[in-house]
């Protein structure tokens, strides 16, 4: 089993000359899930190499167990200092693709021809794909088939319109996730704040928020092993 998870190569948190990034959190509980279920896990970014690591997920406040467990681990940390870029992969040679989150996807894969041609290809060909937090976001051009919305009339889940508006960035973001699927013809549901939750629609997995990442990690092993 092989699994490839997307990062953002985006640091900058709108103007507000702050840096942004992937959440730690999204990338280590899945990285984990996969790795100790067995499968092997290539880590993608469009400009490839280390991607830019939201400063504020590595906060101790922030910080879970698996954090601290990929922060110690060299093995995973020499895989992130390489991410291979993300035109240099196609779903071909993977099972399955994950992204994880951090307010950087906003800005690049959400926007990325790339990133919505590897979505849209993986589907086709069978293939599940799982995306949390922000990421659903990056749902935001890709189509089905038919040309519509790929969203549209599916059950899906992200970052919550009071959960952006906790973290107070709702007018710094370029479009907030709830609404952007919504607004694409989504069936979107969602847990009380921060709480984890996750959504399947066939091949389409979702997840709120950072603490749903593990579990949406889980949800995806067990459709691979339905397979």
């Amino acid at each position: 089993m092989k699994i490839l998870m997307v990062l953002t190569s985006h640091d900058k948190l709108g103007d507000t000359g702050r840096r942004t990034g992937f959440w730690l959190e999204e990338l280590a509980a899945p990285y984990y899930v996969f790795k100790d279920g067995g499968a092997e896990v290539v880590l993608a970014s469009p400009k490839g190499g280390r991607p830019p690591l939201d400063p504020k997920s590595n906060e101790p406040g922030f910080q879970t167990d698996l954090t601290r467990r990929f922060e110690a681990d060299s093995e995973a940390n020499a895989v992130l200092s390489d991410t291979v870029r993300l035109d240099g992969v196609t779903h071909e040679g993977f099972d399955a693709v994950f992204y994880p989150g951090g307010h950087g996807p906003l800005w690049d894969l959400a926007e990325d021809p790339t990133s919505v041609r590897l979505i849209e290809t993986t589907l086709r060909a069978g293939k599940p794909v799982t995306l949390v937090c922000h990421a659903p976001g990056v749902l935001r051009h890709a189509k089905s088939p038919n040309g519509r919305p790929l969203v549209e009339g599916k059950a899906v889940t992200g970052f919550t319109n009071t959960e952006e508006e906790a973290v107070g960035l709702t007018e710094v973001v370029p479009f907030l996730v709830e609404d952007e699927l919504k607004r694409n013809g989504g069936a979107f549901s969602k847990a009380g704040d921060w709480e984890p939750y996750v959504v399947g629609d066939g091949l389409l997995i979702t997840g709120q928020n950072p603490a749903s990442s593990g579990p949406a990690a889980e949800r995806l092993l067990d459709l691979l092993a339905r397979a």
